[in-house]
């Protein structure tokens, strides 16, 4: 891939994968290789983003609570500017683009842009993270659907996005991103669903990272056992009876 003989280059918004390295995919490795712009985000680990030729612009647009690099129309432009230079620009999403990553946003500021642009899907920490914490989200002795929600809302959302009373007891599984900061309001709205508070959950710092640490409690005691830990965002809530399985089957952490 090089760029355009044309002024305007393009964009591919690739998912970098949960933490560990080695599960970006082999597409998404292969398309680093020809970056001539990488716009990587926080969570994006330094051995992915270096990846890149040592010739490749870096642009850090990481967000954290309270404090971004960049503001989201500032990385949309950011992103249109530099295809326009006639580049290859690489956009190093943490996860997959398109789960809780506003990749769809940026997808459509792209397009509405005229600037050509694709996909490369990753492995969201919603799945990565509670593998390698030992929690099969799906198993057909224990329950056959999960649900993937978002612990934040947009901003300006304030009536409850999702209904957890059609969610909290109907779901097998339950997995929220980012559910630090609403920890408490959502262990609460899940049980006024009609969850027991006998439920297992697990909460997960940073996923499939050398840095994970998994604390496991019932539903009702899982906030304060993770105040109790320490734990700081990111955060993988899991819901459901198959948390117990961590017991036998975690594997990556000592």
């Amino acid at each position: 891939m090089k760029s355009s003989k044309f002024n305007t280059g393009k964009v591919y918004l690739v998912g970098a994968g949960p933490g560990d390295p080695d599960l970006i995919t082999v597409k998404g490795k292969n398309i680093l290789l020809s970056a001539e712009v990488v716009v990587y985000d926080r969570l994006v680990s330094e051995e992915i983003y270096r990846m890149a030729p040592g010739t490749a612009e870096l642009i850090y647009v990481g967000k954290q609570p309270d404090h971004h690099a960049r503001s989201q129309e500032e990385i949309n432009e950011i992103l249109v500017l530099k295809a326009k230079e006639g580049k290859i620009v690489i956009r190093l999403k943490g996860g997959d683009p398109f789960i809780f990553g506003r990749g769809g946003e940026e997808a459509l500021f792209l397009s509405q842009s005229g600037i050509p642009f694709e996909i490369v899907p990753g492995i969201t920490s919603g799945i990565a993270a509670p593998a390698y914490a030992g929690i099969p989200l799906t198993h057909r002795d224990w329950t056959s659907s999960v649900a993937f929600i978002t612990g934040h809302n947009a901003p300006g959302k304030d009536h409850d996005v999702p209904d957890w009373k059609k969610i909290g007891d109907c779901i097998g599984t339950i997995v929220v991103y980012m559910a630090f900061k609403n920890l408490n309001e959502i262990v609460d709205k899940i049980l006024e669903s009609g969850r027991s508070p006998d439920t297992s959950a697990a909460a997960i710092y940073r996923g499939t990272t050398a840095s994970q640490k998994t604390v496991v409690a019932n539903l009702k005691h899982i906030a304060e056992k993770v105040k109790k830990a320490g734990l700081e965002p990111p955060i993988i809530l899991v819901i459901g009876e198959v948390v117990n399985l961590n017991e036998s089957l975690h594997w990556f952490e000592p």
